[in-house]
């Protein structure tokens, strides 16, 4: 058995310039980082007692003997590409799904990681990555951008560019002090809206060529926000170039907010927010705002309807966390119904004696 452990994200620059139709011909590229908030897949092989031959738990229990009979898309696709059979697994999350955090690809990275250690194999961070972007967006069909799939699998805060020759992952090299400095700065609200990030996606791949001009300029905004984190400058200044991104990203599509976001929004700037953004493809979910410390409480008193959510960022990305081997000994069990013993090797092989 073994447990996989895989952050969420947050994308605080270039959001959208990640989608295929748009990198591949004029690049892409984002600044976001992985936090202390993660997905758990628990993964072990599934003994031969059962008139099933593998089960998956989520928000509903499936029971099946071929990987075609599953239900969910992404564990179907999964599980036949990794040829995986008699297994059990198990997912549990510290934040809820659709909500702006990448909880699919996360999930997507978990668990291809944890078939792959579950077999014996060492797979890199690139190739698991790749894998999950493979899955989500050719095997799964999804629409949507490749930013969350590397994030997750690589972990920390980093400037990712995309290509039509491949990825770069680079971390932001800064100090630990303006690190926390930044962290101390940042504020997560759970706007109790979920939403589903492909249909989004979709008006925004159709509007690609209407938006040229917005998505050229978000990728050059994350030059800015770089330097602003690795310079000198002062850390409001990133607040600042937050408000200008979520306004400038709120023209790719007509549904990346709503009434309801907006006066979340206001509301946080008139209690002294200086910028934010609705994290994801818009919508609903998760709202990040940038207020100084001594300004906090009283953004925090403003929404006091909606919950707030303290975070860290992390650097880890996904990582099996727990991970017992297969028991090798022999052992004998007495089926009392069959009156028969059977000899098990604890690799959910029997065998009647």
């Amino acid at each position: 058995m073994l447990i996989s452990q895989t952050p969420f994200r947050m994308s605080f620059l270039g959001g959208g310039t990640d989608h295929q139709d748009y990198f591949e011909k004029y690049g892409g590229s984002v600044l976001s980082t992985t936090i202390d908030k993660y997905c758990y897949v628990i993964i072990r092989d599934l003994p031969p007692f059962f008139e099933y031959k593998s089960q998956v738990t989520y928000s509903k229990i499936e029971r099946f003997n071929d990987p075609v009979e599953v239900q969910h898309p992404l564990i179907r696709e999964a599980l036949k590409y990794m040829n995986a059979k008699n297994v059990h697994i198990m997912y549990d999350a510290d934040l809820p799904a659709r909500s702006g955090l990448g909880t699919s690809s996360s999930f997507a990275v978990g668990l291809l990681n944890g078939l792959h250690s579950l077999k014996g194999d060492f797979v890199d961070k690139m190739t698991l990555a790749e894998e999950a972007i493979h899955l989500e967006r050719n095997l799964c069909n999804e629409v949507g951008g490749v930013q969350d799939q590397l994030a997750a699998s690589f972990g920390g805060l980093n400037r990712i560019t995309f290509t039509n020759l491949g990825y770069d992952v680079r971390p932001v090299i800064i100090s630990s002090q303006r690190k926390k400095e930044f962290n101390d700065h940042l504020m997560l609200f759970f706007t109790g809206f979920e939403r589903f990030s492909g249909e989004i996606a979709k008006e925004q791949k159709a509007n690609t060529q209407a938006n040229l001009k917005q998505l050229h300029e978000m990728t050059q905004l994350v030059d800015e926000g770089e330097k602003i984190l690795t310079g000198g400058s002062s850390i409001l200044d990133f607040g600042r170039l937050l408000d200008y991104t979520w306004k400038l990203k709120c023209t790719l599509s007509s549904q990346i907010t709503t009434s309801s976001i907006d006066s979340i929004y206001s509301k946080a700037i008139k209690a002294g927010a200086i910028g934010g953004k609705l994290l994801g493809a818009g919508g609903g979910g998760f709202i990040l705002l940038f207020v100084e410390p001594e300004k906090q409480a009283k953004v925090k008193k403003a929404l006091s309807d909606l919950l707030h959510v303290p975070f860290q960022f992390e650097t880890s990305g996904t990582k099996v966390i727990y991970y017992k081997p297969n028991i090798k000994e022999i052992g004998v069990i007495y089926n009392e119904k069959k009156g028969t013993d059977y000899r098990y090797d604890g690799d959910g092989r029997i065998a009647s004696r």
